[in-house]
């Protein structure tokens, strides 16, 4: 599977790197980014990890990540990505994060139709999800913008830095027939 860049305004999508590492270590290092997100590393070596993950994905046609980036000035924003797709049933699951400097500017509702767009091109989905801590607030707003309904709460669903958190689990579903 090749992924594609696609252009979006002002922003870039490009498919994740090997390259990306440092940038990668940068956000999932960052205290504001990882604050909701539930994957960090606390080092460049440790972040190969997740440059491993992204790789599967493609491999194993299990999911696709992109790099946001900056037009103009070609500074990396932020990622999005797809990942545990299901072809038997049509789904996958969706997960995004900013560098704080580009977070709460709008950058994130103007790239997700597109980003969804992406996945449907490469996947056969009738279902998106997104499973947010509760907390989240901000993405939250972004989901149901974008159309993703709120379908409950998993209480207590994960421990994190030593305390039980909370998710909201969303959905999309795309008008497609059962095949």
């Amino acid at each position: 599977m090749l992924l594609a860049e696609k252009v979006v305004g002002d922003y870039l999508l490009e498919p994740i790197q090997r390259e990306d590492q440092t940038f990668v270590f940068q956000g999932l290092s960052n205290p504001e980014v990882i604050r909701y997100y539930g994957v960090s590393y606390d080092s460049l070596e440790a972040t190969a990890e997740q440059m491993d993950f992204y790789e599967r994905l493609i491999v194993e046609k299990s999911g696709a990540s992109w790099k946001l980036v900056d037009r103009k000035s070609g500074i990396p924003m932020g990622i999005v990505a797809g990942y545990l797709y299901q072809a038997a049933h049509q789904r996958i699951e969706i997960g995004f994060w900013l560098v704080p400097e580009y977070q709460r500017k709008g950058i994130m509702k103007s790239i997700l139709p597109v980003f969804i767009q992406l996945l449907t091109d490469q996947f056969d989905l009738h279902r998106i999800e997104a499973m947010v801590e509760t907390e989240n607030a901000a993405s939250c707003s972004l989901l149901e913008k974008a159309g993703f309904q709120k379908e409950g709460i998993l209480r207590d669903y994960e421990i994190k830095n030593g305390k039980r958190i909370s998710i909201v689990v969303y959905s999309l579903l795309l008008d497609k027939r059962v095949k």
